[in-house]
This record gives C-alpha cells, structure tokens and sequence, in this order.
C-alpha cells in the first residue's frame, strides 16, 4: 500500500528532480550526470574507511572485552538500540538530508571506537546506545543516497533502471567488503602475539590507527555532492500522524512482508560471524591471534562475490538465482557443523577448517547484501527511506537476538536456529518472486 497522496507525490517528486533527462544545454544536469559516478566512489571509500575500524574492533569484542561479558552485551545493547532508532531513521533522513546523515551518522562509529580505548560499563554502553542511533540515520542515509545516485545515473544516460541499481550496489557492497579484510590485517598485525587479546599497548595503537580512519572517512564524507535536499521550509510531514504512515507503509505491502524474512536471516547471518564463528570455531584453533586473518579471508570472498553478483543483477530472476547460490553455500556450512563438527580438529587440516567456512560464509553475505538493496531499491522506489530503514529495522533487531543469546546457548543450538531461520527466509523469498512475477504479467 503505498503512503498518502501528497507524500507520494513529494517522494516521487525529488526522484524526478534529480533524475531528469538530459537536455542540450543544461550545464546543470551534465553537471549531475559527472557527478553521480564520482559519489559512488566517494560513498563507497568513506564507509571503507569507517567501517574498516568499525568490522574490526567488533570481531574483537567477544574476545577482548570478555569482563562478566562487556563485549558481547555492548553489542547486544548497539543492535538493540539500532532496531528502536530504525523505526524512525527515514523520518529523520527525510528530514536532515541523505548527505547531512551520512555525516552525523559517522559520529557515534568514532565514539565507540574512542570507548574501546578505555573499555568499561560506563564508557562502552553508553557509547553503544548512541552508536544505535547514529548508525540507523547512516544506513538509510546511504541507501537513500545510492538508490538515488543509481536511478539518477540511469535516466540521465537512458540505461536500464535494474542493472544500473546492481552495478552501484555492486561497487559499494564490494568496497564495504573489503572493510573486513584491510580491518581484519591490520589487527592481525597489531596484535599477533596476543593470547588474550593483546597487551593494552598494542590494543591502544590499534583503537589510534581505527580513530584516524574514521576521520578519514567523515571528511570523505563532508565531499558528496548533495542529493534530495531541495525542500520548503514547510515540514515533510504534515503531523506525527502522517510521519508514522510513512513509515510504516511498506509494511502494508505484501512485497515487504516476504522480503522481512531474508532481511532477518542476513542480520542473523552477519551475527553469527562476528559472535559465533570467531568465538567457538576460530579462537579454539587459531587463538584471538588468528581472528583477524579467518575474518580477512571471509572479507575477501565477501568482495569478490559483492562485485560479481552486482555486475549480474539485471531484475528479479537473476536476484532468485543469485540468492540460491548464496543459501546452498551457507546451507552445506551449517550441515556440516551440524553433523560432523562436535569439536575443534588439530594439525593443518583442523587449522584450514575455520578459514575454509568463513570463504564459504562470505559469498552467502556478499548475495545477500547486494541483491538486497538492489532488490529494495527496485520495488519500493517511491518509499526508499521507510523501506531501508525497515531493512535495518530487522536486520538489526536479528543481530541483536544473537548477541544477547551468544553468551547463554550451545554452538548445536544456535546452528539450528540459523538452519531454521535459513530455510524460512529462502522459502519466502522464493515466495516473492513469485508474487512480483504474477503481478507483471496481469499488469495492463
């Protein structure tokens, strides 16, 4: 069900603005047409830089900050308050600016860094309250920005509206990949004599090498052109009323409905990684030394695939397809873990294990990643802020459940839940295609 009238409008009216054909002449839209591309790469090298840090001091919390637990709750707490904040992050997008939230999301990254300096329930939970915040305005900021800068891209220059939104999503979700494999080095570097997840002083150089990255990436940030900010003065939304209408609006839609379950299994997925796989399946085999090289390999292939599958996304049926390939992959990694992995194997085939499942996860992360924002950005243009802030809403309120489950549940029941999870999300997204497809073709 789409939103009020005038809201459609309003939103179908800034797409058009800055999506208008070239015209001979018009300095200004030639202007627009060089500039889109250039946004890309800068969006996508800001958040490198940002969230190079960010992956990184994250796969370290359950293994550094083990006091009665700090790392594990502190996220658990994030993902929390990130799920709260989703709920209105499109409200406060709209209102602010895709670029100005770019920008003030980026605070609360560089605050938590900073916590980590000096980790305690007063420094790390507060700093995670209001990094749930900022980082749900940064989200919908960015697949604001970029579904935008991609359908722009693709009306000014006639290009196909499908391919273009998976090329852009290709090349971001590619760069964000890569995130875990330079974080992940230059933690190995730093603390790869550590047993217990390195001595304060190769901990403190490392938390200084993330805090100038992310100022890196804020002033990268500070660099993109402006989008969809060309307002009255007059409020977005006529009441709280029709704020809330607007947000809630794709979940009236039954598109939405059936995408929710995947949104939900790639949180759980992510989760899995950052507290299950570095916790249970590397550390006992590696050591918290080794973190940083399993979670290089699994940004590797995360990257490779991101760039793949984005060059390959032209609509709906290769999204089925490419969705698949990532689920069978994830699939056979939970199977085997299920029925064959009772306890950590010792000499090089046990070492290789652990690097050979987070290659295997990180494709299924790279689909899922790119084919879904490709796939929002297609059915819901003319909602893009509410339907990306429902994107985080779940994915978020996902990763959160794992966090908090993490420190209490056994490794063989947290497999079959994301078995289960995994199963539930494929079947409804295959569910989906189906929908969208039969809608199509009854279309006049």
């Amino acid at each position: 069900m789409a939103p009020p009238e005038a809201e459609v409008a309003a939103a179908a009216g800034d797409v058009e603005e800055a999506a208008a054909p070239l015209v001979p002449g018009s300095g200004a839209r030639r202007a627009s047409a060089a500039a889109t591309p250039r946004d890309v790469h800068l969006l996508s090298s800001a958040f490198l830089f940002v969230f190079l840090a960010y992956h990184a001091a994250q796969n370290l919390q359950s293994t550094v900050n083990t006091d009665e637990n700090l790392g594990s709750i502190s996220l658990g707490v994030l993902y929390t308050s990130f799920t709260a904040f989703s709920a209105v992050g499109s409200a406060v997008v709209r209102w602010m600016g895709s670029r100005c939230a770019l920008v003030v999301g980026t605070s609360g990254y560089l605050l938590f860094i900073a916590a980590n300096l000096a980790p305690s329930w007063y420094t790390m939970v507060p700093a995670s309250l209001y990094l749930g915040f900022t980082a749900s305005i940064i989200w919908v900021g960015q697949g604001t920005y970029l579904t935008s800068a991609a359908l722009s891209h693709a009306r000014e220059n006639n290009l196909p509206e499908g391919p273009t939104l998976g090329s852009f999503n290709g090349e971001f979700w590619g760069m964000f990949a890569s995130t875990q494999v330079i974080g992940n080095l230059i933690s190995l570097a730093l603390l790869r004599n550590g047993k217990d997840g390195g001595s304060v002083t190769g901990k403190n150089v490392l938390f200084a090498v993330f805090l100038g990255c992310m100022i890196v990436g804020i002033v990268l940030m500070c660099l993109l052109s402006k989008r969809d900010e060309k307002r009255d003065n007059a409020p977005t939304h006529s009441s709280f009323g029709a704020m809330l209408k607007y947000i809630v609006a794709p979940l009236k839609d039954r598109r939405m409905l059936l995408t929710i379950p995947l949104i939900a299994y790639s949180g759980l997925q992510q989760a899995f990684v950052w507290a299950i796989f570095t916790k249970s399946i590397v550390t006992p085999v590696l050591g918290i030394s080794g973190v940083g090289g399993a979670m290089a390999i699994y940004g590797a292939a995360d990257v490779v695939c991101s760039l793949i599958a984005g060059r390959l996304t032209s609509g709906l049926h290769s999204a089925a397809f490419i969705v698949s390939v990532g689920a069978i992959l994830q699939a056979v990694v939970l199977f085997w873990l299920l029925l064959f992995y009772s306890s950590p194997m010792s000499g090089l085939l046990g070492a290789a294990i652990p690097l050979f499942i987070g290659a295997l996860w990180g494709v299924g992360d790279g689909v899922l990643n790119t084919q879904l924002s490709a796939l929002l950005g297609l059915l819901f243009e003319d909602v893009k802020e509410a339907a990306f802030a429902q994107l985080k809403v779940w994915q978020s309120g996902a990763i959160a459940v794992i966090f908090f489950l993490s420190p209490n549940i056994t490794l063989q029941a947290m497999l079959i839940l994301m078995t289960t999870g995994l199963f539930i999300s494929f079947g409804s997204f295959m569910f989906l295609t189906l929908v969208v497809e039969k809608s199509s073709t009854v279309r006049p």
